[in-house]
């Protein structure tokens, strides 16, 4: 692991960095859904209604759409991030009023689709429907390279930031799989035979409607088991297989630990916390047989990587005696 404070760096000196390397971590092939989820995935389908799903943050809510979609043989997600400031129509489009409106004041004329971008949603619909079935103007949004008509997986994440509103305000056109475009006066529905299959994440932040619900294949993920959190530590990473030994043992045990309620913490770790704790000791060149007495530091990487406040950052003192 590369350490720019060790007393042979050479300050100013362009060094190269390790690469973001996540091909391991979010490739989609490696998720392990439990029988419960995968249920609740082929209900969905089968129904042609969205899923919602639940769980603890870093319990692998959003790659599940990565998976359901390699399953299926599609392209990678389209994906929409909610925020507190979230319309209903933005997850499918965003019309550029303001740029719209500059140009009306220089006397320059557009196409109103020229001020159209199409999000998660809006995308996933159009690309149901033949090039020659689209109005013109929404068929430049679509890159060349999706092949059409085709099925979508479209995810959107953490739908409980958005305004409460939102989930109520596009009832109707989830349910009937088409968005308005007020703007230019047009209507885009999906192909019946194509329709995306949407899966909704919530970190459970605020209460969904009713009304939303009731339209919804509901699952909420629990937390892995011993069993499962030692399967998913071995397909997402590549320092150990199965049968490994201690290093795994001893690094779970204390991963269970912080999450204990003795140990205190304010905010317990999640699955990603554990696999980044579990990165970072691959790239320190730890060894699968290794011990983590013999590891320099581990509890330094350990807290870093585990502790997301500035309190646990002193409460996981329990964790030095392993």
């Amino acid at each position: 692991m590369l350490d720019i404070f060790a007393s042979d760096y050479s300050a100013g000196q362009v060094r190269a960095l390790p690469s973001r390397d996540t091909g391991r971590l979010m490739d989609p092939s490696g998720y392990l859904p439990g029988e419960g989820l995968m249920n609740a995935v082929n209900i969905a389908i089968a129904l042609s209604q969205p899923l919602l799903v639940s769980g603890e943050p870093g319990t692998g809510k959003t790659l599940l759409g990565y998976n359901v979609a390699w399953r299926l043989g599609l392209d990678a997600p389209f994906v929409y991030s909610a925020k507190s400031d979230t319309f209903a129509k933005d997850l499918y489009y965003r019309f550029d009023t303001l740029a719209r409106f500059h140009d009306a004041q220089t006397a320059r004329t557009f196409d109103p689709l020229h001020y159209v971008m199409l999000n998660a949603l809006g995308m996933a619909l159009v690309l149901t429907l033949p090039r020659e079935a689209t109005p013109s103007g929404l068929n430049v949004l679509v890159p060349d390279d999706r092949p059409r008509p085709r099925r979508s997986v479209v995810i959107i994440d953490e739908i409980d930031k958005a305004p409460r509103d939102v989930p109520n305000d596009m009832l109707y056109e989830l349910e009937g799989m088409f968005f308005q475009l007020p703007e230019v006066g047009l209507t885009i529905s999906g192909d019946p035979m194509l329709l995306p299959i949407v899966i909704f994440t919530s970190n459970s932040e605020r209460s969904l409607p009713d009304a939303f619900l009731r339209r919804c294949i509901y699952y909420h993920i629990p937390f892995p088991s011993e069993h499962e959190l030692r399967r998913i530590a071995i397909s997402r990473t590549g320092l150990f297989t199965e049968g490994s030994g201690k290093l795994l043992d001893e690094c779970l045990a204390v991963f269970w630990r912080s999450r204990s309620t003795e140990t205190g913490l304010r905010k317990r770790p999640t699955t990603a916390e554990l696999l980044a704790w579990l990165r970072i000791l691959e790239m320190s060149g730890a060894n699968r047989d290794s011990s983590l007495s013999e590891i320099s530091g581990w509890q330094n990487m350990c807290i870093a990587t585990l502790a997301k406040t500035a309190e646990d950052r002193v409460v996981p003192v329990s964790l030095r005696d392993m």
